[in-house]
């Protein structure tokens, strides 16, 4: 039987499902719209269309190494109490062996790529998720890093995977320090490794707005410049990794403190749940009326 537009349409319409998921699944079943609606729901597809519209901005954060090759992915749900879900942990934790294997080069690229043994690609096993958790779940992001021989990776997972943090650190073998140096990033945030990573312009500009505040100020014109200098100092140790005092030890910086182990740091990835994203507020009250009125 020919698949035509206003059956893809009325597909579409009873499961929400995308267009090309519509015409595959009455291809797949000879026109037969209920053996269709049933080969999506099998898929995971339709439960997961109707759930495309809502905002998952909660989740985890994971890493995981093997050999000299490190990823740190998020995955996103709608609640923090699924995120402490097993079935979403083991989802997490499966898409995270699964793009350490594969090393792809895009979210785009994993969602198409085949998955486990039953034929499924990524992105339907993530739907076969959604239909037995209940939730949107998506695949957010991911970087692969590799290191060299002589370098270690640190990893570190704040608040249950909340956080996640991946370190380089070369010219060591030491895990407890580069596990160290994470758990510095998760709580302090630095946007950077050193001063020499901050761009010119960034710099001129902060030094223009910190002009500003001390003429502002009334500061004499003679002192302003010295001024400015401490205060770009100050700001490094706010952005910079390496002049920041380190957490397990006030009286260091970072930057001295990795030094003192004949170690530096080569780079971090540091990813919180949700970051950026526009997170859902529930208003019950108004849920409530909307429900009394109907």
């Amino acid at each position: 039987m020919a698949v035509t537009a206003s059956m893809v349409k009325e597909l579409r319409e009873k499961t929400g499902a995308g267009m090309m998921d519509c015409k595959k699944a009455l291809t797949e079943t000879g026109g037969d719209m209920e053996k269709a609606i049933d080969f999506l729901r099998e898929k995971g597809i339709a439960s997961a269309a109707k759930k495309a519209d809502r905002v998952a901005a909660e989740g985890l954060t994971l890493v995981k190494s093997e050999g000299n090759k490190a990823v740190i992915v998020e995955v996103n749900s709608e609640t923090d109490f699924v995120a402490k879900n097993e079935n979403f942990q083991n989802l997490v934790n499966d898409l995270a062996s699964h793009i350490l294997a594969t090393s792809p080069a895009s979210v785009e690229e994993v969602l198409e790529q085949p998955f486990g043994n039953e034929g499924q690609t990524v992105q339907e096993y993530i739907n076969a998720s959604i239909s037995k958790i209940g939730e949107k779940l998506s695949l957010r992001r991911f970087e692969i890093v590799e290191k060299e021989e002589g370098d270690v990776f640190g990893e570190y997972l704040h608040m249950g995977g909340r956080i996640g943090v991946l370190t380089v650190i070369g010219d060591s073998t030491d895990s407890e320090l580069a596990k160290d140096v994470a758990m510095h990033i998760a709580a302090i945030n630095p946007t950077y490794v050193s001063r020499d990573e901050v761009s010119q312009d960034e710099v001129e500009r902060e030094r223009e707005v910190l002009k500003q505040q001390a003429l502002n100020e009334g500061k004499p014109e003679n002192i302003v410049e010295k001024m400015v200098e401490g205060r770009l100092s100050k700001y490094f140790e706010q952005v910079c990794l390496l002049d920041q005092p380190f957490v397990k030890d006030g009286d260091q910086k970072v930057g001295k403190y990795v030094q003192a182990k004949g170690a530096k740091v080569k780079s971090f990835i540091r990813y919180e749940v949700g970051e950026g994203m526009e997170k859902r507020e529930d208003n019950f009250a108004e849920e409530v009326m909307s429900q009394v009125k109907k």
